[in-house]
């Protein structure tokens, strides 16, 4: 077997290679006639990984073996992952490598330091948030709470005085202009339907006149069949019609990938983490119960930790 080193080595190379967080990625070591469904139905027996996904396969010369690049669901920085995997077929055992280690324990802290000093945000603010009269059973649990009842402040559309009218949807292949894409006129509009504080007549009224064409047809189809149908289920009809096939386990795992872009505000950033969980949930891929702790994960992740990262880069580029 090669140096395990060396494996880290060119496992972090690929990763940097196919724009790969390092924290989700996995090297397995198998033989050169496995099929990709069966490595990934494999590696997936360990279940801490979540879904697994195959990004490449090269033929390593010395091991006389495949070197196979996975992207795993869950952050392996948080998991323990055993040093290899069965393959039952064979009973041979496949190495796995990966780069991450578990956090050291002040890492939290330091991105929700840097976290609420981006905000504009105290810990005093959090400890407002965090009085209540049956308060969570432990500190972890507490803060997880408080720091998503405060980005759900921050991000929580204006008052319904402010209400800004749908865009127009008609369902057409080609949309016309002045139409959004389908996915992000629903994310407006199940803002607009979680969200606001009108009655469910008003919201009825206010996703009927913004559709046209076949996205029409198709809610008066549901309101002509029940009459009682809530607003939620226009929307749950149009994403049958016009929507992607995505699971709850893709959406989750698209979700885990999302990080903030050059330029991006993190309240932009937000408010798209915002709307991508929000379909993750409405798919099934999370419990609602677990919807806060999902976002402040991903926030600190693909925000806040890619900042400390890349500034960490810039002053040993600096000092180099």
């Amino acid at each position: 077997m090669a140096d395990r080193a060396q494996l880290i080595s060119e496992l972090k190379r690929w990763c940097r290679g196919e724009g790969l967080d390092e924290a989700h990625g996995l090297m397995v070591i198998v033989p050169p006639d496995v099929e990709i469904a069966h490595i990934e139905e494999v590696v997936q027996t360990i279940k801490c990984l979540g879904r697994v996904r195959v990004r490449g396969r090269m033929f390593d010369t010395t091991l006389s073996s495949l070197m196979v690049l996975c992207e795993t669901k869950e952050n392996l920085t948080t998991v323990s992952i055993p040093p290899e995997v069965m393959y039952p077929e064979s009973g041979e055992t496949w190495p796995l490598v990966t780069i991450a280690s578990n956090p050291a324990p002040e890492e939290f802290g330091t991105k929700l330091k840097v976290l609420l000093e981006t905000e504009g945000k105290t810990m005093d603010d959090l400890k407002a948030l965090l009085s209540s009269p049956q308060p969570p059973t432990n500190s972890t649990e507490s803060i997880l709470k408080a720091v998503g009842d405060l980005l759900e402040k921050t991000s929580k559309p204006p008052a319904e005085g402010g209400y800004r009218r749908l865009r127009i949807f008609s369902g057409l292949l080609s949309v016309p202009p002045g139409e959004e894409q389908f996915d992000h006129w629903l994310e407006q509009a199940w803002l607009m339907v979680e969200e606001s504080e009108c009655m469910e007549r008003e919201k009825r009224r206010r996703l009927m006149e913004c559709l046209r064409g076949p996205a029409l047809e198709v809610v008066k189809a549901v309101r002509d069949s029940h009459p009682d149908s809530s607003p939620a289920e226009y929307l749950e009809a149009l994403e049958s019609a016009f929507g992607t096939a995505e699971s709850g386990d893709d959406l989750y795992f698209a979700f885990r990938q999302m990080y903030q872009q050059p330029g991006e505000k993190l309240s932009d950033f937000l408010r798209r983490l915002e709307r991508s969980l929000s379909k993750v949930v409405q798919r099934k891929g999370i419990l609602p119960s677990n919807k806060d702790k999902a976002r402040l994960s991903q926030l600190l992740k693909g925000a806040v930790a890619s900042k400390l990262y890349a500034n960490s880069v810039k002053i040993k580029g600096e000092e180099g």
